[in-house]
């Protein structure tokens, strides 16, 4: 049997199993069961041999063979590798939840998240988990994001909403409507304006990215006549951010910004709250869509939908958004590697870097001034 070998150039990334009664074996196996993705990479699934069996009987899912293990150095390339997080028996209610789903959740997690910290793994894609029925005294988190910012003792930051045509963070998350506004400050858009914009830079290679900021009120307050977040708080954060350098431009109003294809214009969006950024999103991109966690020292994706119960168990799924995640998760491995090998460039000094970057700078600040001209802000 082919293992995997040290020199071998493809990636090794985790896939946690989530919610075992959703839709994610079934994308699993469909995801996987592509040459190409054996090619690229040497996937590992944080879950249950038994589940893979269950699903492909059930739904007649494709018959992939896959390997057992119980360390992540025993993998196989161009097979199914399963790391088996326990050896009870499983009992599936498909399209329910339940508890004991999600306490197989958490250990599927649990386990992935320890193998990613000792880099025994090089990425994690995350599949889908019901934010209710994995709570426990170990896990007392909204999503994934909070939980991993938690474990690696992240402060600064930020949920990514990541497609071939648009990337979108919000600045606040899974927190109520009513509470947006009083949770918004200058100091916590200036930290998701940082996170993002080094994001940009170290994960997508993108040298000096250009960030649109959007409004909290509608049509962005029209100059302080509905609402006064935007003269208050979010302008006075985009001018502190420009004054680190960073091309960043705005409020706009939301409906206005999508409707008239304005994002186009832009390497990212920050919206300032959970459904201002992610409904254009899942609108424009839902089947490629991938989650993001910026600004961790560790790599993790996400399809961008959820463990989707109402189609459970119809075979119906489709396997792209989890596809993509880990197409994405591949691609931020070598572009922080790129990263660090160009700015560890021992032939230009930091003060050369620092010349050349203002340079740049300035004359695409300016060219965003004359393409902006009429716009209110």
């Amino acid at each position: 049997m082919e293992k995997r070998k040290h020199s071998d150039y493809r990636p090794l990334i985790g896939i946690s199993h989530g919610d075992i009664n959703g839709i994610n074996y079934e994308i699993i196996i469909k995801a996987l069961n592509d040459d190409r993705m054996n090619e690229m990479f040497n996937c590992v699934v944080y879950g249950s041999s038994k589940m893979i069996s269950y699903y492909q009987n059930s739904l007649n899912l494709p018959r992939i063979s896959f390997n057992n293990i119980k360390r992540t150095d025993k993998t196989q390339l161009n097979k199914l590798n399963i790391l088996n997080i326990t050896q009870d028996e499983i009992k599936v209610e498909t399209g329910k939840s339940t508890t004991s789903a999600g306490k197989l959740s958490f250990l599927a997690l649990e386990k992935a998240v320890s193998d990613l910290s000792k880099k025994h793994i090089q990425a994690l894609v995350t599949a889908p988990i019901d934010k209710h029925n994995i709570q426990s005294d170990d896990f007392k988190f909204a999503g994934h994001t909070g939980y991993l910012a938690d474990y690696f003792k992240t402060r600064d930051y930020l949920m990514l909403l990541v497609s071939n045509s648009i990337r979108i963070g919000v600045v606040t998350g899974h927190i109520p409507i009513q509470e947006v506004s009083s949770s918004i400050n200058k100091e916590l858009i200036l930290s998701k304006l940082s996170v993002l914009h080094q994001s940009l830079k170290y994960d997508f290679g993108i040298r000096n990215p250009r960030i649109a900021v959007l409004g909290l009120n509608p049509h962005a307050s029209d100059n302080g006549l509905i609402g006064n977040e935007e003269e208050e708080i979010i302008i006075p954060a985009i001018e502190a951010a420009q004054k680190k350098k960073m091309l960043v431009f705005g409020p706009y109003a939301a409906d206005g910004f999508f409707a008239s294809s304005n994002y186009k214009n832009f390497d990212a969006i920050l919206a300032m709250y959970h459904d201002q950024g992610l409904i254009p999103f899942k609108t424009l991109c839902f089947e490629d869509g991938v989650n993001f966690t910026a600004g961790l020292p560790v790599v993790r994706t996400s399809p961008a939908h959820g463990t989707a119960f109402d189609i459970a168990g119809k075979n119906i799924a489709s396997e792209s958004s989890l596809r993509q995640a880990i197409y994405l998760a591949a691609d931020i491995i070598e572009n922080r590697k790129n990263y660090k090998e160009i700015n560890s460039n021992p032939l230009m000094t930091k003060a050369q870097q620092e010349q050349a970057n203002d340079e740049d700078i300035s004359s695409m600040l300016k060219d965003s001034e004359e393409e902006t001209d009429g716009l209110s802000i």
